[in-house]
């Protein structure tokens, strides 16, 4: 889709702009930790896309109308135990890290529940554009039209809360630099930040203790650190008496310990909010300790970010489950929410709305279970036979973790007859609309050649409830993470994607 954003046509011009945009992004904390040259001390721009990418305005406008009905969707799925429970029976057969988080789930359930009943959730749902919707109107009638898929909700450690609103910004000065003043109307605002932040001030502020801290709980190296710290430097900035300590689970193991009221002790801090930016997959609980003292934070009177229960309805299990029939009215009572929502997790496509020469739909990347059943014996199959047409993906988060093309082929083939298989899902493969653009990374020589590239675009929302009432429920931004059109992960920490903001076309 071109933009009309003019950009230079001679070389040393482009040049000279990419330059300017790299500069801007070191001065301005658009940064990361280099994982090939790692240096505590240094940091680097993260990868970014030159001019914003484009995406339509309506598609973005519907997805943030949706992100409030999802909070409550999946605060309302976390609450039930039983639910969990009954999804995820045969998965924690097979899956041991799914096992120790539903373990640490089932123990503080029969303890009566954790001390605290509040919870705070920062959640993103991440959604594609895809091209190979059905090409027939309701009359039969062949159309062109543009719909959305939803690819996954993340509920715990959903980053790009800093990296998302300063992509925005640096494209806000990238445009300025083109001279085209008018088109920044056209990236929409993202407050990302001050209100994830502000969402845990006022969790900080119900726990009811001034001298209390947030806790942030990081990885053992962590690379992506001005998206943790720019959260740490907004909290301060939004209220100077709130104070943020960085800990990683093994020392907390070392240090945490549960006060005469079940407060949670680090150190010499009581905690108030716990905030998870690590604790997501497997290599994170170095030890039979690490895990331990995910339980005894889960006990605690502090307020958790996620909840294990938070963590567990993020499974691609539970998300799969709910495109069951009936399964969203369990949760949602107004049945026209109920069928919205009931679409995108369905992958059936749904009109929402109409603008010439396309019909605007949203649907999901359909998830198919592996279970021992003839469902799941016809989903190996499908795998089998067309895998290019799909991605295989665990229960976990992090990136990287997914199987594509001859590798689903031949994992499955081999997990063919294994109880192992129930632990993975199958999803269709979403085939989104390529645009070119320039990637600018610091490690590359290949920012002067314009890339087919494709976007991924999260919503985020933040909600604090407990299980009776909703304190607060908000949209809480956006992200857009951009990757070459001939990869499959897209991830900026894990060095596949880069940052980018969305230019809204009608």
């Amino acid at each position: 889709m071109d933009l009309n954003l003019h950009l230079p046509t001679s070389k040393k011009e482009l040049e000279e702009l990419m330059e300017k945009a790299k500069d801007w992004a070191l001065m301005h904390g658009m940064c990361m930790k280099s994982k090939q040259n790692f240096n505590k001390n240094v940091l680097q721009f993260a990868p970014f896309i030159l001019v914003p990418s484009p995406f339509p305005r309506k598609e973005f406008e519907n997805a943030c109308t949706m992100q409030t009905t999802l909070n409550i969707l999946i605060h309302r799925v976390a609450q039930d135990y039983n639910f969990l429970k009954e999804t995820l029976e045969e998965t924690i057969k097979v899956d041991n890290f799914t096992k120790e988080l539903f373990d640490i789930c089932t123990t503080v359930h029969k303890e009566g529940g954790s001390a605290q009943k509040i919870s705070l959730c920062v959640l993103r749902s991440d959604l594609m554009l895809d091209t190979t919707c059905p090409k027939e109107d309701m009359n039969k009638k062949c159309i062109p039209y543009c719909c959305w898929k939803q690819v996954e909700i993340n509920t715990i450690a959903s980053g790009f809360g800093w990296l998302g609103p300063v992509s925005t910004e640096l494209h806000k000065f990238v445009l300025e630099e083109l001279g085209c003043y008018e088109k920044i109307k056209n990236l929409p605002e993202n407050n990302a930040l001050q209100i994830i932040c502000s969402s845990m001030i006022e969790a900080w502020k119900m726990y009811g203790n001034q001298e209390a801290v947030i806790l942030f709980v990081v990885e053992d190296i962590t690379y992506n650190i001005c998206d943790q710290r720019f959260h740490e430097f907004e909290i301060r900035k939004q209220n100077p008496n709130v104070k943020v300590i960085r800990r990683n689970l093994t020392q907390l193991a070392a240090s945490a310990k549960l006060g005469l009221k079940k407060e949670l002790i680090v150190d010499d801090y009581i905690v108030s909010v716990v905030y998870y930016r690590c604790g997501y997959e497997p290599g994170q609980y170095h030890t039979r300790k690490e895990w331990d003292v995910r339980l005894l934070i889960e006990r605690s009177l502090a307020i958790k970010c996620p909840t294990i229960q938070y963590h567990l309805a993020g499974t691609k299990k539970v998300q799969q489950a709910l495109a069951k029939p009936g399964v969203i009215n369990k949760f949602l009572e107004n049945e026209k929410i109920c069928a919205e929502i009931k679409e995108i997790f369905t992958g059936k496509p749904f009109i929402l709305t109409i603008h010439t020469p396309y019909y605007i739909m949203i649907c999901c990347a359909e998830l198919y279970a592996l279970d021992f059943n003839e469902h799941g014996d016809a989903a190996i199959e499908m795998g089998i036979a067309n895998p290019h047409h799909f991605v295989l993906k665990p229960q976990r988060e992090g990136g990287c973790n997914n199987k594509y093309g001859l590798d689903i082929k031949h994992f499955l083939e081999s997990m063919k007859h294994k109880q192992e298989r129930v632990a993975w899902i199958l999803m269709n493969k979403i085939h989104p609309p390529i645009h070119k653009s320039y990637m600018i990374r610091p490690e590359s020589d290949m920012s002067m050649k314009l890339q087919e590239l494709v976007s991924e675009l999260g919503i985020f929302g933040v909600i604090i409830a407990d299980e009776n009432n909703v304190y607060v429920n908000k949209l809480s931004g956006h992200m857009l993470r951009t990757k070459l059109a001939t990869a499959n992960e897209g991830g900026v920490a894990t060095g596949l994607g880069a940052c980018d903001s969305p230019y809204l076309i009608d």
